[in-house]
């Protein structure tokens, strides 16, 4: 069960533990409040006496790669998840870890799936103590029944890097699983039968743990090319038949909407970029792999080509649309972090303007800037907002903890963060008067979008006035969610928490903004 612990209120009037895991927590401060001192952190020196002068870096499998590492109890293992649903590589590794038969390992996935709930059965040996990570679906809601020994940790893709950079989670053991590698290290992430495109996920931990090693099921002759991981940073090249299924890089959340709600919803959309003037010759967005996400860049696709805008560039998380807007010629670039489906597997390995990229330039916090604030326009979806536009993306309305954060917060700091959701779900109201769990502050959120109209946030009267004049359903917040509650027979239930944290929600600077308390 997780720890019980002295709790502060932070600046978004959260209660939130003031030690998480034996470490002691910073509440959140506000955004851009909290100013970090010191230095970066960093790996061992190694010597090139200690590896072999051929390059050849293999062993036969990741048991014996572990124990090489020095594999022990309570250490830090990490994982990507560019495989996303169907990554085999980080079980594997756990696995490999409980034949070895050491107990209480920090696993720290950049996410979690549903086809890793083999982690449980290792939770509940001993072999792992608890998650820090991402955690979508069985294991989230394994986290909220209070089953974990520790707290999990949520961080978004740039706070994981934050964390990883600035010490606050020390990798001893990096796994990663490789689409293509040679036998000194060097990876790549487009190429090979399990291609899934960047393998920008894995670059802090190529770059800042203390071991490192590469699964591949796709050995080449030296040198790998492209390599977006270098074999300066490996230590052992494991090959093994398959590092998952890439067809599972595709999930329900990267098909385009049919619901005529939902399009009207993504039509809405493109209809205010294209009101409020932020779509012209040479912006920039970025769209989620949702459905509404999707069929909004379809709707902004025809506009585009109506108005004869093209954009700079466009930021992935990379779909099939967003690669037809480069092959169409509506963008220079696609800035991609993340490839979600075999569509943009194959832009990023053939098209040299498809570009991977990390979360140290997209999205690290603490960095000398990044990409996302230098987007126009973001679209992303929730799981509730509530009427000072506070919004959640990890948890339902019953508290169950069932999603990452991903690159959401980050993507927070583009010019216009547009929220895209329906007005209800499964009859539950998704505008509430407070979210279960915050994991971006309202200040942060410009506009929500529902199929009954357009909310701006009062702090946005540039976009208020940009649009005043348009034909567009703009509406206070507060008359969206009045309607809905009639729809729906009322407000939604408050979900039954009990008084133990389970889980914390980081913001972009390590902060700790919220916490998720056990169900029930």
């Amino acid at each position: 069960m997780s720890e019980r612990a002295e709790l502060a209120h932070n600046a978004a009037g959260r209660s939130v533990p003031t030690m998480v895991n034996g470490r002691p927590q910073i509440p959140f401060l506000g955004v851009g409040k909290y100013q970090p001192r010191g230095r970066k952190a960093t790996t061992p020196i190694r010597s090139n006496k200690d590896y072999p002068d051929n390059g050849d870096k293999r062993v036969p499998d990741l048991e014996t790669a572990l124990r090489k590492c020095g594999l022990r109890d309570g250490m830090v293992i990490s994982s990507h998840h560019h495989l996303r649903d169907g990554d085999t590589v980080a079980l594997m590794a756990l696995e490999a870890a409980a034949k070895i038969g050491v107990k209480d390992l920090l696993w720290f996935p950049s996410a979690s799936f549903p086809s890793q709930k083999g982690a449980i059965e290792l939770m509940e040996k001993g072999i792992v103590h608890h998650i820090e990570g991402s955690m979508n679906g069985p294991l989230g809601d394994y986290c909220t029944q209070g089953k974990m020994r520790g707290m999990g940790v949520l961080r978004s893709h740039g706070g994981r890097y934050q964390a990883i950079q600035d010490g606050e989670v020390h990798i001893d053991i990096a796994v990663i699983a490789a689409p293509t590698a040679d036998q000194f290290g060097n990876a790549d992430g487009s190429h090979g039968k399990s291609a899934c495109g960047s393998l920008g996920f894995a670059f802090a931990d190529s770059s800042f743990a203390d071991h490192v090693i590469v699964v591949t099921d796709n050995l080449v002759s030296f040198p790998c090319v492209p390599w977006q991981i270098q074999g300066n940073n490996v230590d052992y090249v494991v090959e093994v038949d398959s590092i998952g299924d890439p067809a599972k890089i595709v999930s329900g959340t990267t098909q385009i909407t049919r619901s005529p709600d939902r399009l009207r919803i993504a039509e809405l959309v493109a209809k205010f970029l294209r009101a409020s003037g932020i779509m012209k010759n040479g912006f920039s967005f970025q769209a989620g792999a949702g459905g509404i996400a999707l069929a909004f860049v379809q709707y902004l696709k025809q506009m585009m080509k109506e108005d004869q805008v093209k954009a700079r560039f466009v930021r992935g998380g990379s779909t099939k649309v967003l690669v037809e807007l480069l092959q169409e010629g509506l963008t220079d670039y696609i800035l991609d972090g993340q490839t979600f489906d075999l569509e943009g597997v194959k832009s990023m390995a053939n098209d040299p303007r498809h570009i991977a990229t990390s979360p140290f330039t997209s999205y690290n916090y603490h960095g000398k800037g990044n990409f996302a604030s230098l987007v126009d326009a973001v679209v992303l979806g929730a799981t509730e907002v509530d009427v000072h536009f506070n919004a959640n993306v990890v948890t339902h309305s019953d508290g169950r903890l069932l999603h990452g954060i991903g690159g959401w917060q980050n993507c927070l700091f583009s010019g216009c963060s547009i929220l895209a959701v329906p007005s209800f779900r499964d009859r539950i109201p998704v505008i509430v008067d407070q979210v279960t769990t915050l994991t971006g502050p309202g200040e942060m959120i410009d506009v929500v979008v529902t199929e009954r109209g357009i909310a701006i946030n009062p702090r946005r009267q540039d976009l208020l006035d940009a649009v005043k004049d348009s034909k567009l359903p703009i509406r206070p917040i507060q008359d969206i969610k009045s309607e809905v509650e009639n729809i729906c027979g009322g407000k939604p239930a408050r979900p039954k928490l009990g008084d133990r944290p389970c889980a914390v929600v980081k913001w972009v600077d390590g902060t700790v903004l919220d916490t998720i308390w056990q169900v029930g």
